[in-house]
This record gives C-alpha cells, structure tokens and sequence, in this order.
C-alpha cells in the first residue's frame, strides 16, 4: 500500500488537467498555485518547494535554480525538456521529469493529417471551393503509397509517426543519434542515404544546440529529390528564410509547419515586433504551405494523458512500491528458438538422426528445472520458409521468452514505447504476448503452464 509522504510541497506554475492536482492531492502532496507571478516573484519564494509543474512559462536557468534549495524534482507537462538548465539541475540533485509519452500519439496524427491535407490540396480547394472557384485539375493531388518517408529523430513521436504509416505501401526510413532504435516500422539509415531516398521528411526531434537551425539551405539541397516537410517538433530547427527560398525553387514540394522558427519560449505567442518577416509573409501566402500554432500533441486526449504520466512519474520517484526493482525479474528463461527453413521435416529428421534429438512435428521439446524444480519446457522449432508467424519481422528467426506476469510486462513495455504486435492469446499451455525489439525482431513472450505438455 501507499504511505503518505513526508510533506512534499509541490508549486504548480501552468494549468493543468485537473486530474493531475487531484491525484497528488490524494496521494498526499501539498499543492499550491501561482499561475501569473513573475519569475523574479517566483524566485523569491521557490525555497519552500520541494518540487515544481511547468509546462513553457518560462525558462528555468542555473540563477532560478540556485535559489531553489529545496527543489527536489522539476516536471514539464510536455515532451521536451530545452527550457530547463538539464546539466545544472542534475548536478544539484533535482530530478526531471518530462512526458513524451502522453502526447506522442496525438503528434503523430496531426503529422499525418497535415501530410494527407498537402498531399491532397483539402486546404486550398476549400478556400478556392468558398471563393466561388471550382478547379479539380489544379488540385489534382499525390497517394502516399509508393512514396519513401524519412524521419528524423526516432524517439517517441518519431515512433508513433511510423506506426501510423503502417497502414500505406510506403518505405519508411529514420535517422537517428541514438544507435539501434530503428525496427519492423523504420529502417534505420545513416542520414546521406535518408537524403538520397526521401519523398516525405518529418521531423520529430527536440531542440538541442545540434538541431537548432538544422533544416538549412545545405541540409535541404543534400536531398536528392524535392521533397515535401513536415515539421511538428521545435520551430528553431527550421531556418525559415531557406525554407522558403526552396519552396520558390520547387526544392521543396510543399511544408506542413505546426512550429515555427518566431515563436517565443512558452509557445503561447509568434510576435512581439511590429514587423513581420518577408519569409512569413510569404508562407501565408503560398498554397503549398499548411500552418496551425504549435497544436500537434494539443489534443483533449492527450491533455489528460499528460497529466497522468506526470503523477504517475512523480508518485514514483516517492512511493518505492511504484519503483522498478532489481528484484522484479519478469523473464525467467529461454521458452524456444524459432527459425526457418527449406524444408523442416528433412531437417528435423536430421537432427533425430545425428543429435539424437526426440523430434515430433513441432521440433524439439527440451525439458529442464527451474529453481523451485518445477519442470520446465524450452522448445526448439523449424519453420517453412513462407511462415506468417514471424511478421511484421522480416527475419529468419524468432526467440521465445518464458515471463511472469504476462499482461503487465506488456502495459510496462508499451509505456516504454516498444512496439507491442496484435493482442495477447490463451490457450491451455499458457498465455502469448509478441514484441519487436530494437532491431525489429520479432519477440514471442510466454508466460507458460508447463504441466499442460506432461
């Protein structure tokens, strides 16, 4: 059971999904709000905090962050974490907190959206549509089937965009810092052959000293197509100027821009001068260019999804029953080898013949003792080479892990973001889950009862 916790004072600086100040009251948190102080005022009083929710009101630095002595953990209502001084507040002990996951998928069905509505001219046959104007040849638009999309930054959003494409006949390629996270949704290349290949370029990365301005006139003219883009990740990635100097040159097809390089920190605002820049005014202008403010991920679900990740990251950092322990093993052994091929009753004869193994029309069924010497099965199996059972996996084995706990292994990995394949199966040996790891493996998971083969 949870205890309640020592007096944690949390201030909340941005509104919230109600559900987010409830649960932590419930769960024994004091909550207080100060929602139009300013920073300075803020300052002077984030000494009796334990702990701060913020969405983008403003820029938490290393001066802030000095006079927060008592500052425990930091969480932002939202994905990224570029407002905050990271190196700093880890080097004083604060714990971050950020919610990717709460939002990723409403992202990625606004980058969709957004790249169906270009692809398509739905915005700018409606505007003509009420205008009086009726033109179907010049709006004749393009399927997304057969093109190629290349998405950069293969992370949670990055994830969710490709999971949406599963659906057309489109070759889906990402490029990523992180080595070894693309998989079945994405092959991951190096970002040269990204830009050789490339219809579509969406960008799903977070703002960093290394993607600030990186969408330039060089990056953009390294594509060895015109291509259309999609931005719904950080305005400053993108150099606006260049952009639409390549959408003047026919370089770029078009752009769905729900960021833009003007606006202001907290995202609550694009102006504060009186003067608007020639590269913005041209984007109101040009009917290959799709805007709306910084919503991708702005969705009524996805406001109460954040809400909840952030209560339940902070609940954990609090409640050690809510802490992933060392102790909690939910694999406990190998349950089979899978692989195809050519003809596996002439091979499974083989392996009778010259390794003794008592093979039957399934392959080999090993027999061992787990620790509490109950007896265990691991299984050992060839499959024909046309196999279904190892798809969306292209590759020519599978393993099979014997697990406890099938079904909440399964909700932990999917809240990690790890791509979970159809629904779970009973049957009277034991319950099936099915994964793919990072390299796009296909991973049955089986949480078994062994006394069904005895």
């Amino acid at each position: 059971m949870e205890s309640k916790p020592e007096k944690i004072t949390i201030l909340h600086l941005d509104s919230n999904h109600p559900t987010l100040w409830e649960q932590l009251e419930q769960a024994g948190f004091t909550n207080e709000a100060d929602y139009t102080a300013s920073k300075q005022e803020i300052e002077a009083k984030i000494s009796n905090y334990h702990g701060i929710v913020i969405r983008s009101r403003f820029d938490i630095d290393a001066a802030f962050l000095d006079k927060a002595t008592n500052l425990q953990f930091i969480a932002r209502v939202g994905a990224g974490l570029e407002s905050i001084d990271c190196v700093y507040a880890e080097k004083k002990g604060i714990q971050l907190i950020a919610a990717p996951e709460g939002n990723r998928n409403a992202v990625s069905e606004q980058a969709l959206g957004m790249l169906l509505s270009l692809f398509n001219n739905l915005n700018k046959s409606d505007k003509e549509i009420r205008e009086g104007k009726w033109i179907r040849e010049g709006n004749r638009g393009h399927e997304l089937d057969g093109k190629t999309v290349g998405i950069i930054g293969y992370g949670n959003m990055g994830k969710a965009f490709a999971k949406k494409l599963r659906g057309f006949d489109a070759e889906v390629l990402c490029y990523d810092i992180k080595p070894f996270v693309g998989d079945a949704n994405a092959k991951q290349v190096a970002l040269k052959e990204l830009q050789q290949k490339a219809d579509v370029l969406s960008l799903h990365t977070p703002w960093t000293p290394e993607t600030n301005k990186m969408v330039n006139a060089k990056f953009i003219d390294a594509f060895a197509k015109p291509f259309w883009l999609i931005n719904t990740a950080r305005g400053k990635s993108v150099v606006t100027a260049d952009l639409v100097a390549a959408l003047q040159s026919g370089k770029l097809l078009g752009a769905a821009l729900d960021v833009l390089e003007y606006e202001k920190s907290s995202f609550e605002q694009l102006f504060t001068e009186d003067t608007m820049p020639e590269a913005f005014q041209y984007l109101l202008s040009a009917d290959n260019v799709l805007l709306s403010p910084h919503i991708a991920g702005w969705t009524f679900e996805s406001h109460e999804r954040l809400a909840q990740v952030i209560v339940n990251k902070i609940k954990a950092i609090y409640f050690e029953e809510e802490k992933p322990t060392a102790a909690e093993k939910h694999v406990t052994g190998i349950g089979g080898v899978f692989f195809k091929s050519k003809d596996p009753k002439i091979l499974r004869d083989w392996y009778k013949k010259h390794l003794g193994l008592a093979t039957d029309d399934y392959g080999w069924s090993f027999w061992w003792h787990d620790k509490e010497g109950n007896a265990a099965m691991t299984q050992w199996s060839p499959f024909a080479n046309d196999t279904k059972y190892f798809e969306p996996s292209e590759k020519q084995f599978m393993q099979n892990f014997r697990v406890n706990n099938l079904d909440t292994l399964l909700e932990k990995l999917k809240a990690a973001g790890v791509t979970v394949v159809g629904k779970p199966e009973s049957y009277d040996y034991g319950k099936f889950g099915w994964i793919l790891d990072c390299e796009g493996n296909k991973i049955e998971l089986w949480e078994p009862i062994d006394k069904a083969f005895l």
